[in-house]
């Protein structure tokens, strides 16, 4: 069965815009679990924008699993180390950018990844590589020891938004390759950036893809739905292309 996992990272943008306890990120877990998510992703950033320590420590002690997104630095991996998530995700990180702007260069970087992911392995994470569709970054996944990789969906979601229909297409077919080529290699697939109802269906339809990690668009649409709503509306349209 396809995994949905929700992200709850923009729960905690709208707490901290007002510097109050509310909306509670650790509420919208349990909601999550409550309408069907699998599992609870939370991006930890070097600036703390959103996500806290404090929510760390209490979102560890779900039911769900926790997926901790990161940047590959030593105090994330400190931090993943204290807490031991159920997997790491590791991710590009710029202070500037708005959301993660692309995919994490691990053919670049392969000898500083395998020493860094090596003891979060050790402490029985799940370590993920956040990466574009390039086969030159499959295959530095496999070769470092990764046990998953997550495509980046940001592209493709931009490009059907924006109406750049042959080249949303062209993008589409460039993530089933990459995910046919990961799961030859034998890594698991996940995806995610930017999905959306209109945008999820044929992601959900690749075979190779075990695993969606949504948050902005379910955080938007929970404003006019509810937050149950919205996860049990996603959940049942990834359902119906992967029953």
């Amino acid at each position: 069965m396809l995994r949905l996992g929700v992200n709850i990272d923009h729960v905690a943008t709208i707490r901290n815009a007002r510097g109050t306890p509310w909306p509670d990120p650790l509420r919208a877990a349990e909601l999550a679990e409550q309408a069907g998510a699998d599992g609870i992703t939370a991006h930890l950033r070097e600036d703390r924008r959103h996500i806290t320590d404090a929510d760390i420590e209490r979102l560890i002690g779900l039911r769900l699993p926790l997926n901790l997104e990161m940047a590959a630095t030593p105090e994330m991996q400190q931090i993943a180390l204290r807490h031991r998530p159920h997997a790491v995700c590791l991710v590009p990180e710029k202070r500037e950018e708005r959301t993660t702007e692309g995919g994490l260069d691990v053919a670049g970087n392969e000898a500083f990844l395998r020493d860094f992911i090596a003891p979060l392995r050790e402490a029985g994470c799940r370590v993920s590589l956040f990466i574009g569709h390039e086969q030159a970054q499959i295959d530095a996944a496999a070769r470092i020891g990764a046990a998953v990789v997550e495509l980046h969906t940001g592209a493709y979601c931009d490009l059907d938004t924006e109406g750049r229909l042959p080249e949303r297409d062209a993008e589409l077919a460039a993530l089933r390759q990459a995910a046919a080529q990961a799961h030859l290699l034998g890594l698991e697939v996940h995806a995610g950036h930017g999905l959306t109802f209109d945008t999820v269906g044929p992601i959900a339809a690749i075979p190779e893809i075990r695993e969606l990690n949504i948050g902005h668009f379910l955080i938007a649409e929970a404003v006019f739905m509810g937050l149950g709503a919205a996860i049990t509306e996603m959940r049942r349209r990834m359902d119906a292309v992967r029953p």
